[in-house]
């Protein structure tokens, strides 16, 4: 079941002015994703890959000395940095979402284990791709070939479940949109994976991700 943002606005959330720092295309945008699958009113900042300056003239490395995104300021002013761990504070202070479903069901720990298997596996597999200093043979070599196994798993995964976790959108779906958009950038194509271009083609056409990838384009 689809849950529209309208639907689940709850008295109980307690970030009214969070603030969210990322890089454009990069793993921030499944965060921007959630939040505007939630409805959440949320201030976003722009950080430079090159510079590592914010859009407000500000050095990132203050910010998180990790000097990746996304990086997620809150109402207290703390700051929670990666993926999986923003995913999980938003599902449990805006329960309604149903990002991550709630313990003790075993479906949570199944929804975690697809959050850790993009984070470790998918994403980190990238990482050659996009470094200067790996040669052109290992890309369509070796690191080609890890990149397609992984994906094998997902495309046959997702014969059978329109989700990740079945019939209904959770946060791994997001992360999973975010990087396989990143197949661009390899010499791997994701017409060999018919089971994963259905699922980006219904991604692509949440209101939340049409919303999300308009943002990002935004010149400010």
């Amino acid at each position: 079941m689809l849950i529209l943002p309208e639907t689940i606005l709850t008295p109980n959330f307690k970030e009214k002015n969070m603030k969210l720092y990322f890089m454009k295309d990069a793993c921030s945008l499944s965060i921007r994703i959630l939040i505007n699958e939630m409805g959440l009113s949320c201030e976003y900042e722009r950080v430079d890959y090159k510079t590592k300056m914010t859009d407000k003239g500000v050095e990132f490395k203050s910010i998180n000395p990790k000097l990746s995104v996304p990086v997620l300021i809150l109402d207290s002013g703390e700051t929670l940095t990666e993926n999986v761990a923003i995913q999980i504070y938003l599902s449990e202070h805006y329960p309604a979402a149903t990002l991550i479903p709630a313990p003790p069901t075993f479906q949570r720990y199944q929804t975690l284990e697809w959050l850790s298997y993009i984070t470790t596996d998918l994403h980190k597999s990238f990482v050659p791709f996009f470094a200067h200093n790996v040669p052109e043979e290992a890309k369509t070599g070796i690191f080609a070939t890890i990149l397609r196994n992984k994906f094998k798993l997902v495309n046959e995964h997702l014969a059978t479940h329109k989700f990740l976790m079945g019939d209904d959108f959770t946060g791994p779906d997001a992360y999973l949109f975010v990087v396989s958009r990143w197949l661009g950038v390899t010499p791997c194509s994701i017409d060999q994976w018919p089971h994963l271009q259905r699922f980006m083609k219904d991604m692509q056409a949440r209101p939340a991700v049409i919303r999300s990838l308009a943002e990002e384009d935004e010149k400010k």
